[in-house]
């Protein structure tokens, strides 16, 4: 009788389809790993901005709610209806923008833009916007970051 040791041909192929099977499942997941890693960047500054937005109002209102500007760590913020204006200025000075640091293979994909009302903050594919206050009565809209 012959002992014979080792796989035959049939068990390295069910083997090795069960491997395709599996990278098929898993590939896709891992592929955009850095797409999701922007977005979760933008996340962060667009909480960062919200909360950031709210306590511009307070220190406003605290104020007695009749400035144009306040100063947030030394830097003049400048105010529409007692929120933040829509500007790349206030957004680095309120989120501190200029201690963020992105990978020089990444800087590119980074960037703010602001029309008259309207700030934009894009990260590759990833973007939001902070419309800045219509009226008094209306506070800021800081849209969810979108693809």
């Amino acid at each position: 009788m012959n002992n014979q040791k080792g796989f035959t041909l049939i068990e390295l192929i069910v083997v090795i389809v069960i491997l395709g099977i599996l990278a098929a499942v898993a590939v896709p997941k891992f592929v955009d790993m850095q797409g999701e890693a922007k977005r979760g960047v933008l996340n962060g500054i667009r909480g960062s901005l919200k909360s950031a937005v709210m306590m511009a109002h307070g220190k406003y209102l605290a104020g007695g709610g009749t400035a144009t500007s306040i100063t947030v760590d030394g830097a003049t913020v400048e105010l529409a209806f007692g929120y933040p204006e829509a500007s790349t200025a206030n957004l680095t000075d309120l989120v501190d923008l200029d201690n963020l640091t992105i990978l020089a293979t990444d800087a590119d994909d980074f960037s703010a833009t602001s029309t008259e009302t309207v700030l934009t903050v894009t990260y590759g594919a990833y973007s939001f916007t902070y419309t800045e206050a219509a009226d008094a009565d209306t506070p800021p809209i800081v849209s969810a970051v979108a693809p």
